[in-house]
């Protein structure tokens, strides 16, 4: 466990560094430069969803050093906005500022077989894996295992990604085939009754604050719905304590400064088990932005420029529906059908290309209740379908 050097926090008027530029980065990019903030972004891309909104748009590799070190020679600190930022890009950047979350953080988050062996090693429940190198590995990990199962790459692949499931043991050969060989982790098939996720930050001091339990639904492999609190039965409202304590112990154990998601599946019998820890700010988390006194992105901000964390407080029930590029497909979306309706923001990530699958924004629905909250989101989403298009859709 190291203890951070508490040096002078970086206040407002200090330049922030981020690496990477998706809509995380945006939003992150966003909340700081409310705070007053200026924010510069690095990554191969240009007009990106940060780099719209930031003050600076760094477009270089990952890989040219050069350019990061000057990146790094920018700001005050920097932290990123995904996980698969090399190494070698972290630790040239450590050099000159510091990075938070760390650079082990990462190394551990990028490769599922790292991240499954970190949680078993901490004592954490999760799904029974075996790392798997060859196809002579997988046929005797699925003779223990038993199938269904799924194997996916050891490098991490994200949104249903570089993972494909195994029905029967004959599918072996195939599956390998399809994943190209790669080294790889086979995970037992889980059973569960609901995917939830818990948004937390730590702060330089060890702070620890949360947002209480997130109900989310994936659809092919992508997150479709979150809604907040979730809609949990009676025995199962005991487990969010256990949650809490399991993502504090991650944090803690992985030394992280800034905002982390755990994601647990949740058994009919009430277990709950980790699929994956993203360590910074989460899709799931998105409606906190307009449910919470402090949203996630702020939290990371607060967290790295080593400021106090804020309040997590819920403000009312909510519930988000991403929009994905399939929604382009018959034209423009409604938005101002959608934008008639009350307790209802709209969030767009600035991403000129919509294709199937590809993360363009998303809706957040205030209500009293979760439940009215999910409708209201849903309705919302099917509104954006103009009264042709949701015809067609209906014909279908």
């Amino acid at each position: 466990m190291t203890h951070h050097a508490i040096s002078s926090p970086v206040l407002p008027g200090a330049t922030i560094g981020v690496l990477g530029s998706g809509q995380l980065g945006r939003m992150f990019a966003l909340e700081a430069r409310r705070m007053g903030y200026r924010v510069h972004t690095f990554s191969p891309d240009t007009d990106t969803p940060t780099g719209q909104v930031a003050d600076r748009e760094v477009v270089a590799a990952y890989e040219d050093l050069g350019a990061v070190r000057e990146f790094a020679r920018q700001v005050s600190v920097v932290t990123f906005e995904f996980e698969n930022v090399p190494a070698a890009t972290a630790q040239a950047v450590a050099e000159i500022v510091p990075v938070r979350p760390g650079g082990e953080v990462l190394h551990i988050a990028q490769n599922r077989l790292r991240e499954k062996t970190f949680l078993a090693n901490q004592g954490i429940p999760c799904a029974p894996f075996h790392h798997v190198r060859t196809l002579s590995e997988l046929e005797s990990a699925l003779a223990k295992l038993g199938t269904p199962a799924i194997l996916k790459t050891a490098g991490f692949g994200y949104d249903g990604k570089g993972q494909v499931r195994i029905h029967n043991r004959s599918e072996a050969a195939s599956a390998w085939e399809t994943l190209g060989g790669e080294e790889c982790v086979l995970e037992g098939y889980i059973s569960f009754d609901r995917e939830i996720s818990l948004v937390a930050a730590r702060g330089i001091n060890g702070d620890f604050a949360h947002y209480g339990l997130i109900e989310n639904q994936h659809v092919d492999g992508i997150l479709d719905l979150s809604v907040t609190p979730p809609l949990l039965g009676t025995e199962q409202v005991n487990i969010e304590a256990e949650a809490i304590a399991i993502t504090r112990l991650i944090l803690e154990a992985l030394d992280v400064v800034g905002t982390l998601c755990v994601e647990f599946f949740l058994t009919s019998d009430c277990k709950l088990l980790v699929n994956e820890i993203a360590p910074r700010p989460h899709n799931s988390g998105h409606l906190t932005l307009d449910a919470h006194v402090t949203s996630q992105f702020e939290q990371q901000l607060r967290a790295v420029c080593g400021l106090p964390l804020g309040s997590t407080e819920r403000l009312r029930s909510a519930a988000m529906a991403n929009l994905l590029g399939d929604l382009w497909e018959q034209g423009t979306p409604n938005w101002a059908s959608v934008l008639a309706l009350p307790n209802l923001n709209l969030h767009l990530y600035g991403k000129e290309d919509a294709r199937p699958g590809r993360k363009m924004g998303h809706l957040t629905a205030l209500a009293e209740t979760p439940e009215e909250a999910l409708q209201r989101v849903q309705a919302a989403r099917h509104a954006l379908l103009s009264p042709s298009r949701a015809l067609l859709r209906l014909l279908q």
